[in-house]
């Protein structure tokens, strides 16, 4: 009992001494952990960084084919013929032909208009006279020639050709045949004023307007009535210089109007393409002309003075060109296009045509390739792209382009 006693408290003092020393421990070893925390400095990890995700673009797959541009243009209505009939002799202005009203069909030598004849025929008659008088003369000089020459004869003597065409009375001759010429002169001149007194159509025509009214006193060359030809109008349109090629006068021109309805429309022909150039836009001036404009003698809507008409030109197709939409033309005639590793690439063309909405190439694209129509923003060569998606067809097999 004596021997336990003695050995506890050694024991306690003992426990005690390890549990400072394994304080001291942890102690120390904090303290070490934290100075070196302290003194590394920190370690950030780098990491590459992600790919950036390739733009979604709208492709087109385009073919070669025998193809032409659709080319349209706006022009106006303008008369082929148009006149103001005048009168030619002076008088009053006895009455309109029955039918010569605004809007109405005149054909083609019809009286249109008459003038008081009176004044006329009595300067008519009073030439017939004149030539009957002169005629008489002509006659009696010649039987005074007759006697002459029979004297002269009888004398038996030979004179100089100037005496003797004095003797033969020559000069007394021609004089009366001058004046019979001059007489049937004026009065041929009375009978074309007489027959001038009855205006008359020149072509087949509406009467656009009366300029006078009945009982105007009319001198030469006053105007009666504005008459416009209805055979045939023209088009007046213009179309860019560069277009001309695929023209040629005498092809077809389709014509329309939103004035029509959606079914109706007329054909033309391009009968010229004018010398001088449009004065606003520069561009070449065509004349198209329509027979029977107002469809006097057929079906189909009538031509109107001063309408504004949509034309549509045949043209001729060309093999081997390449039809995209304007939008995928990129300046200086460049197009990006996507290979099968759906990467860009870029390509140089040729066109044959460029209009608002569609272009054709003719060289430097190949058959079958996907060309970019929208999407890109900043493209470059072998970037990769995705393609976008419709509903059911995949962009790239959206179609050819027309």
């Amino acid at each position: 009992m004596t021997l336990h006693s003695a050995s506890s408290p050694s024991l306690q003092q003992g426990r005690i001494r390890l549990s400072v020393v394994v304080a001291l421990l942890v102690l120390v070893g904090g303290a070490a952990l934290a100075w070196w925390l302290v003194t590394q400095p920190p370690r950030i990890e780098r990491k590459p960084p992600p790919e950036p995700t390739p733009p979604l673009v709208d492709v087109v797959r385009v073919s070669a084919a025998a193809r032409s541009p659709d080319l349209q243009s706006f022009g106006r209505v303008e008369a082929e013929q148009e006149t103001m009939l005048a009168s030619r002799v002076a008088g009053q202005l006895e009455r309109f032909a029955e039918g010569v009203v605004p809007g109405q069909v005149v054909e083609q030598n019809a009286p249109v208009a008459y003038i008081d004849q009176a004044d006329l025929q009595l300067t008519l008659e009073d030439a017939q006279a004149q030539l009957a008088d002169a005629q008489a003369q002509l006659a009696l000089e010649q039987a005074e020639q007759q006697r002459a020459r029979s004297e002269y004869e009888s004398f038996g003597r030979q004179l100089s050709a100037e005496r003797r065409a004095l003797v033969l009375r020559e000069p007394q001759l021609r004089q009366a045949q001058a004046g019979v010429t001059q007489a049937r002169v004026a009065r041929d001149q009375a009978a074309l004023n007489l027959e001038r007194a009855t205006l008359r159509a020149p072509w087949r025509a509406m009467v656009q307007e009366r300029l006078v009214g009945a009982g105007s006193l009319l001198s030469l060359g006053t105007e009666v009535l504005h008459l416009v030809g209805v055979e045939q109008f023209w088009v007046r349109t213009s179309l860019p210089g560069e277009w001309l090629h695929w023209l040629s006068e005498g092809s077809r021109v389709t014509l329309t109007s939103s004035g029509w309805p959606a079914d109706e429309q007329r054909e033309g022909t391009l009968v010229s393409i004018l010398p001088a150039l449009e004065e606003n836009g520069l561009q070449a001036q065509l004349l198209i002309a329509v027979d029977d404009p107002l469809a006097l003698d057929r079906d189909g809507p009538a031509l109107r003075l001063g309408d504004v008409l949509r034309a549509s030109f045949a043209t001729s197709a060309r093999p081997d060109l390449i039809a995209l939409p304007a939008a995928a033309l990129r300046p200086g005639e460049q197009v990006w296009w996507v290979d099968a590793d759906n990467r860009l690439q870029r390509s140089q063309v040729s066109l044959a045509y460029r209009g608002q909405d569609v272009a054709l190439v003719s060289s430097g694209l190949e058959d079958g390739r996907r060309v970019v129509t929208a999407g890109l923003a900043q493209p470059r060569e072998g970037q990769r792209v995705r393609l976008r998606q419709g509903d059911d067809t995949p962009a790239d097999d959206a179609g050819d382009a027309q």
